[in-house]
């Protein structure tokens, strides 16, 4: 799961992406309202952490141009602002969550996985396809109909999570590195190969009808294998 934190005090948000790479979560931190808004437009998160008082542009605006884009990523907005009203400007302005500092990181890392879980509980079932399920409790993919199952690292988590989500779509090699490494990672492009044959490994070895196909020159599909 891909997380934009958009938050100006840098020692507390090198402190957030600490906590939430402990967590499984790929966090990418942005430092002011208009690279936040910017990078938020992409539409390649799961989650946005927003603060409000933020340089060149504030949270306020931020989630309001968001919404306005027509963008539904849940945004959990933390601030030290706490009053009545600058709670409800955030969650009428189309926050799912409004959470004031201080706060424990426990507490954050709660609110974060209650509005990406609502998010996704109506599109679950594009994370079944082929005879195979992918499980976020376990992190593993498993074959429906015989119960095998093999655990997923990390990024092979996120890679096949993306294609669970787009069967049968080509994926560029650009978007497959946007949403799974990020644009500030220092990883290769080769990384994806390298990830989906170990993809391809395990679902052999589940016995799945899932194949990854390579497009030359374009990227993968995730296909299921009618033999």
């Amino acid at each position: 799961m891909r997380v934009l934190l958009i938050e100006d005090e840098k020692p507390l948000s090198a402190a957030i992406c600490r906590v939430l790479k402990a967590e499984q979560f790929v966090t990418d931190a942005a430092y002011d309202g208009e690279t936040g808004l910017d990078n938020a437009l992409t539409g390649i998160y799961d989650a946005v952490i927003l603060d409000v008082m933020l340089p060149k542009m504030d949270g306020f605006t931020v989630l309001s141009e968001l919404r306005k884009s027509g963008a539904t990523v849940p945004v959990l907005m933390l601030t030290a602002r706490a009053e009545l009203e600058d709670r409800l400007r955030g969650l009428r302005s189309g926050a799912d969550y409004y959470l004031p500092k201080p706060f424990q990181m426990e507490e954050l890392i709660a609110c974060l996985r209650a509005i990406t879980r609502r998010k996704a509980e109506a599109p679950v079932m594009a994370l079944a396809f082929g005879g195979t399920e992918l499980n976020e409790g376990t992190a593993s993919v498993v074959n429906t109909a015989t119960g095998a199952s093999i655990k997923l690292g990390a990024k092979e988590y996120q890679l096949m999570e993306l294609f669970m989500r787009h069967p049968r779509q080509i994926l560029k090699r650009e978007q497959i590195f946007e949403r799974v490494w990020g644009y500030e990672s220092d990883a290769e492009y080769s990384s994806i190969e390298v990830y989906i044959s170990f993809l391809r490994k395990k679902l052999g070895f589940i016995g799945s009808r899932l194949k990854l196909r390579a497009s030359r020159g374009v990227g993968y599909s995730l296909e299921e294998d009618e033999c």
